[in-house]
């Protein structure tokens, strides 16, 4: 296995959203906070959750749960950054939308909820399966009778890659390529993110991550108590297919009715 795909298993989440990763994570009306990209998810989330209580898992600065909340749902996140806190606090107070530091595999907060979401491959940050498999026992633990736990998440292209390349090219944009290098045995990957600037400069930051594959997420869920409702493509509902990069998966616990 290349070395650094655990040159960064030593860092914590916390240590790995630092400061500066906070500073830096909100992109106002461009990539995930493009209206496209954030209003649909906005939209089907606030469906689900009908007149409940939500728990954002990994809730970061706000993307999602800032403007969830200022349609009058009642959020709360948990997030292990304080940085990731902080910057969030730079936009709404804690009554607005209040937040338990945390890891999202184990944290508890009172109460229950109707619907627990997790997006944008979060669950990837957990860098083991038994880690993974707690993050749905916890989403479980924290649902009413009849309530959904969302997973978004993108699905391994390792179609894509030639038999003994460790690496895969995952965006070519302009100023920005990532490239992932990984090891199909343990399923882990790390991520480097290369921003290009002025000149020759270039600066890379690297994250490390665990693939999980759509079967395996609806086992977890199957151990938790939770069965798949539905899974679809993206958040406005496109068909799940074979040919599908990424997916929004709704599980849902067991009703008392």
């Amino acid at each position: 296995m290349p070395h650094d795909l655990t040159s960064l298993d030593h860092l914590d989440q916390e240590q790995l959203w630092d400061a500066r990763a906070a500073a830096s994570y909100d992109t106002p009306g461009t990539g995930m906070e493009a209206p496209d990209v954030l209003g649909p998810t906005v939209d089907r989330l606030a469906d689900l959750a009908g007149d409940g209580r939500v728990l954002e898992l990994a809730v970061g600065t706000g993307r999602v749960g800032i403007p969830l909340a200022r349609r009058g749902i009642s959020v709360t996140g948990i997030e292990i950054s304080r940085h990731m806190i902080a910057r969030l606090r730079e936009k709404v107070s804690d009554a607005d939308l209040p937040v338990v530091q945390g890891d999202m595999a184990s944290t508890r907060v009172p109460g229950e909820f109707s619907l627990v979401y997790l997006v944008y491959n979060t669950i990837g940050n957990l860098l083991t399966q038994d880690a993974q498999v707690e993050c749905f026992r916890n989403a479980a633990a924290h649902l009413r009778p009849g309530g959904r736990f969302v997973i978004e998440l993108w699905v391994p292209q390792l179609q894509q890659g030639a038999p003994g390349v460790p690496a895969l090219v995952g965006a070519v944009e302009d100023g920005y390529l990532l490239v992932d290098t990984l090891d199909t045995a343990t399923q882990r990957l790390m991520s480097h993110h290369v921003r290009f600037g002025e000149g020759r400069s270039a600066t890379v930051g690297r994250s490390p991550h665990r693939y999980v594959w759509p079967s395996e997420l609806d086992l977890m869920a199957r151990l938790a108590g939770m069965a798949l409702e539905s899974r679809d493509a993206d958040w406005r509902g496109a068909p799940f297919t074979s040919e599908s990069g990424s997916h929004v998966s709704v599980y849902r616990t067991a009703s008392d009715v």
